[in-house]
């Protein structure tokens, strides 16, 4: 199966938009980074897209109120987005997730913005997010160790039969970002371009396409020559 990038949107740049758009399956339209005038640049998408307003606590960037913040991702589902990102550690998520559901998936999420924690740790945090509702499970890392990397993916081997995206982040994160949607994640992340990255680490959509065309290539040939 192709691996499938979604690209973050930080701003309104409807140019860089439209160039990355035929290499990637989905867009996440960051609420808090992007401002006001959200709604107009999503109804230009052309392909599925998430709605994230991330908050301070977990790395966005959100300076309203929380109840102002939960309402423009009920607005994003009710404009059409396939699919509403929201951290499982918000206050009162039993209210929203059903609001959300009515009309979007529910992809649940938890940052660790300082470390790695185990394994069984992570596992907990996905059954967190599963027992409190979610279509789409999210568990983020930062990398303190190259071994951190290995740690988070195989969180997503411990759990084949649920959708689930799972990496570290930072510059020691980067190998579980390409290798994400290889052991079976649902998706990865990319930046639209190198300086717009929603997160530490993030690696451009034309490079992480790149990498998949390339690792793809290989394995054709190696295919052939085994075949011969």
């Amino acid at each position: 199966m192709k691996p499938r990038i979604c690209a973050a949107i930080i701003d309104k740049d409807l140019e860089a938009i439209r160039k990355v758009e035929p290499l990637v399956e989905l867009f996440e339209v960051r609420i808090d980074l992007i401002g006001e005038g959200w709604p107009e640049l999503a109804k230009q998408l052309k392909k599925p897209w998430i709605a994230c307003n991330r908050s301070p606590d977990e790395g966005g960037n959100w300076e309203g109120n929380e109840t102002g913040r939960i309402e423009e991702l009920i607005k994003a589902s009710e404009l059409g987005a396939d699919m509403v990102d929201i951290e499982v550690r918000t206050e009162n998520l039993e209210k929203f997730i059903p609001l959300i559901k009515k009309r979007a998936r529910c992809l649940l999420s938890l940052h660790e913005l300082e470390r790695t924690p185990s394994l069984n740790d992570l596992k907990a945090m996905i059954q967190r997010e599963l027992d409190a509702g979610a279509d789409i499970c999210k568990v983020i890392t930062m990398a303190q160790t190259s071994e951190d990397n290995l740690t988070t993916l195989q969180l997503i081997t411990e759990f084949p039969k649920i959708k689930i995206v799972s990496f570290a982040m930072g510059p020691l994160g980067a190998t579980s970002r390409i290798l994400c949607p290889l052991v079976g994640g649902y998706f990865t992340y990319a930046s639209l371009e190198e300086g717009r990255e929603s997160a530490p680490g993030q690696i451009t959509v034309s490079h992480l396409r790149k990498i998949y065309e390339m690792m793809s290539g290989r394995e054709r040939k190696i295919y052939k020559m085994e075949s011969r």
